[in-house]
């Protein structure tokens, strides 16, 4: 038995050295073909530490650091070479690959970089927040009650960009001697302004529902995962009406843990497959997509594990339904939106089609959509958040140059 163990580690290890290598190859390339960064052109830098299997990670900042980078060069340090490929090829964003410290050393010796954003908490991180002299500013890759949002790690970074006043009594009341009002600026969700592209089916009188589980997490109190539980019967009965169409987007690690989650979700898969080929027409969609829009803000109602993808959709103000993890020693924290959600329990999903009708056509539960919504992201006008991006952005330069003039007149 452990020889087995021993002997699928082995080739677990050979695969993931062999595909960084092609990664590597791939990327010196590419960085050939374009050539060296100009010096001294970035006052603002986004941190990665992580290869392609968390650029999700990074994803959802593609739009805001896009729009971001018309009046303030942005680039991406990457320190993985997979991660640094796929930001080159998708990302539309600079890319410095800085794979060891004397690689940050050298590029930040050519560069002002008064802000450096981090979207994750990686170890590594602290690689980088060793460099004084400079912001460190912690944006995170999303807005939710999870334990993650609570972590003792944002006392790390000098501020945090936060959703709204949701994330800020959050902070409050789990972190001892944390100066909320001081150190996280709240920007509502940059991202909901950038919920562009066309639906990848054809639109008609079919209820679409947007189903999005999250993984399965790496230990017990963060197992929010539905599709074992709840994903393959709400589907299966979705399927059935043929007057639904499903749109699944599974948590792009979905299987990394555990290998009966992920042929769960193979089975979702292979589900809508068949379906579509026994009727075209029906245009169910598994979608892996780099990048979210229109699935926010198309569907006519999304089911959600706990995870970003609440709050993201929340930001829409549409109707919404979170799954209950049937795990009793996952932590769910219903002090916020989710005191007031409209809950999926497992035992309900057998009658999925009578309770989305319910939801769908629920004022009151729409009604308290909009209240949350501004509870969690504060102005949701369109603009408005990434307005106050750039104003959080433009604050903490001024700032740093207040910081360096104060430097040089104490030399003196």
């Amino acid at each position: 038995m452990q020889i087995m163990k021993d002997s699928k580690r082995a080739v677990k290890l050979a695969k993931r050295v062999l595909k960084g290598r092609r990664a590597f190859f791939e990327l010196k390339g590419l960085l050939d073909e374009r050539g060296p960064l100009p010096e001294q052109h970035y006052r603002v830098g986004v941190y990665f530490a992580d290869s392609d299997v968390n650029i999700y990670q990074m994803r959802q900042w593609y739009a805001p650091l896009q729009e971001l980078a018309k009046t303030r060069p942005v680039v991406v340090l990457a320190r993985n070479a997979a991660g640094a490929l796929q930001l080159m090829r998708e990302s539309g964003l600079d890319v410095a690959y800085v794979p060891k410290v004397t690689s940050i050393e050298n590029f930040i010796a050519t560069q002002q970089l008064d802000v450096v954003l981090y979207v994750n908490q990686n170890t590594r991180n602290f690689q980088m927040m060793r460099y004084g002299e400079r912001w460190h500013v912690f944006i995170n890759h999303g807005e939710s009650d999870k334990m993650y949002m609570t972590s003792n790690q944002y006392k790390t970074y000098d501020y945090a960009f936060v959703a709204g006043d949701a994330a800020r009594a959050r902070l409050s009341k789990a972190l001892w001697q944390y100066d909320v009002e001081a150190r996280t600026v709240p920007i509502g969700r940059p991202q909901a302004d950038h919920l562009d592209g066309e639906p990848a089916y054809t639109p008609d009188d079919r209820t679409v529902v947007f189903y999005a589980p999250t993984w399965e997490g790496d230990r017990p109190a963060a197992s929010y995962g539905s599709v074992l539980t709840h994903g393959e019967t709400l589907v299966t009965r979705l399927l059935e009406t043929g007057r639904h169409r499903v749109v699944y987007r599974p948590h792009p690690r979905s299987g990394v843990v555990s290998a009966e989650f992920g042929a769960a979700n193979d089975r979702i898969i292979a589900m809508l497959a068949t379906a579509n080929a026994a009727d075209p027409g029906a245009q169910h969609v598994y979608d892996e997509s780099p990048v979210l829009g229109w699935q926010l803000r198309a569907p006519d109602v999304a089911i959600c594990d706990i995870s970003a993808m609440v709050y993201d959709r929340l930001a829409t103000g549409r109707p919404l339904m979170v799954t209950r993890p049937v795990s009793e020693e996952a932590e769910v924290d219903e002090g916020g939106y989710l005191s007031v959600c409209e809950w999926l329990d497992a035992a309900d999903t057998d009658n999925i089609v009578d309770v989305l009708d319910r939801v769908i056509g629920d004022e009151g539960a729409r009604e308290r959509l909009g209240e949350w919504s501004t509870r969690y992201f504060g102005d949701t006008t369109p603009g408005s958040p990434t307005r106050r991006f750039g104003a959080a952005i433009e604050t903490l330069l001024s700032r740093a140059d207040a910081e360096r003039l104060r430097a040089s007149e104490t030399s003196k």
